[in-house]
């Protein structure tokens, strides 16, 4: 383990006695709703969300980027700070790769994972910005270019990412792509998204048969004018057009504000094309903000959806959870252990929902009854809950108090090389 095992016990020993009353005392509350809470707390201990390698690094904005003490040097510093996060919540057992950004020796990395007690999740492609040496660029487009060959380009690099991920024990790729316009007329819609199927098509055609893939769709940026998989429609005709195993992936922070993303999460499960989640939160589009920081409210209404295929057994139900954010201006790893704990937190919450008065108030048209349910289990404090599950899982009562009680940060700093800030974009 990253963080030793002893400072765990003795932070947990000052605080295992109350929250082993806590959850007592939750238990008889939950009792006579009829809620055996050890089933929950089972549910949420088999519970995890992936680490995307990308989010242990410090983000930045177009203007400006402010890097962090210690920041991960190269994929495997980002691996051991993965595994920092898993020790302290038991709650994040895989990390999902970004290529080419964390590329290296497959052998080397399934070792350093075996190591360090993680698994590998979706594989990500980047075909939205340029790599050193590359031949075609992607300033106008990669999977729906209007030139073949970089077209070609971007296929290739889309099937490397299978090869590697095959290789570390990955079942997905996730295809993202900041394709589209800038200005009116700069591209034929129709051919643009003519071409995207296409290059998906190839991809898809290479797909090992245990493998899904998951497209994702975003409303703007870089493209300002036209994205060419601009919402979940769009995204629901490409899994549609490329066959049983390709699914659509919603990123929380990819929607307009104000749009029902809860409704669109019960519309793909409801026609078999969920594949999973991007978790972060937004006040105004795609801020990558924390899970849960800004609408903690919205995420457990997806959980609701979620939690409800759940118990209804609905036919392929799997989606792949993993948290995407960026961390401007806090430790990326408290952020991180502090997201996953506020996934955990609204799927507990929605296992609490009484779901057969919740059908019997909407049969009714019972809205005010219907709606108070759902808040009677988002206003429970499942605290007690997550923490011992935690506890008897190895790790921290207190992740964060414990992180910063272990100085694992000061501790990566003095080895890892201090980074440079740069400021860009327009000011």
């Amino acid at each position: 383990m990253m963080i030793d095992q002893s400072l765990i016990a003795r932070e947990n020993e000052t605080r295992s006695g109350d929250l082993k009353r806590d959850y007592e005392t939750l238990g008889e509350r939950l009792d006579r709703r009829g809620i055996a809470i050890d089933a929950i707390k089972a549910k949420v201990a088999g519970y995890g969300v992936a680490i995307p390698s990308w989010g242990v690094g410090t983000g930045g904005t177009r203007f400006a980027r402010f890097p962090g003490e210690g920041e991960p040097r190269h994929i495997f510093d980002k691996l051991e700070d993965c595994a920092v996060i898993q020790d302290l919540t038991k709650a994040t057992p895989n990390v999902s790769l970004h290529i080419p950004w964390d590329k290296a020796d497959p052998t080397e990395l399934k070792a350093k994972a075996d190591t360090l007690g993680l698994a590998f999740d979706a594989m990500n492609s980047n075909t939205f910005q340029d790599q050193p040496g590359q031949a075609h660029s992607y300033k106008f487009g990669s999977l729906s270019h209007t030139d073949p060959a970089t077209r070609t380009q971007a296929i290739e690099h889309n099937l490397e990412c299978i090869e590697i991920g095959k290789a570390i024990g990955s079942k997905a790729l996730t295809i993202w792509v900041g394709d589209g316009s800038n200005f009116p007329g700069q591209s034929h819609f129709a051919r643009q998204f003519d071409h995207y199927l296409a290059s998906a098509r190839d991809i898809y055609a290479k797909l090992p048969d245990d493998w899904r893939l998951f497209t994702e769709h975003k409303m703007y940026e870089p493209a300002f004018y036209s994205t060419v998989v601009q919402d979940w429609g769009t995204n629901y005709l490409i899994a549609q057009e490329l066959g049983d195993r390709a699914f659509c992936l919603v990123d929380l922070g990819h929607h307009a504000p104000n749009v029902n993303i809860e409704m669109i999460v019960s519309r793909l499960i409801q026609f078999g094309k969920l594949g999973g989640f991007h978790f972060n939160d937004s006040k105004y589009g795609d801020d990558d903000l924390d899970t849960g920081s800004i609408d903690p409210y919205r995420l457990f209404l997806v959980f609701n959806e979620l939690v409800d295929a759940e118990l209804r057994r609905v036919p392929g139900f799997d989606p792949a959870h993993m948290l995407d954010q960026s961390h401007n201006v806090t430790d990326p790893i408290e952020s991180l252990m502090v997201s996953a704990m506020e996934v955990q937190r609204a799927y507990a919450q929605a296992l609490l929902v009484d779901r057969d008065s919740l059908t019997e108030y909407q049969q009714d048209n019972d809205a005010l009854m219907a709606t108070a349910t759902l808040k009677n289990a988002f206003r429970t404090d499942v605290e007690p809950i997550l923490a011992l599950a935690r506890l008897e899982g190895g790790g921290a009562v207190d992740p964060v108090a414990t992180y910063r009680a272990a100085g694992y940060r000061q501790k990566v700093a003095a080895v890892r090389p201090a980074v440079t800030g740069a400021g860009g974009g327009i000011v």
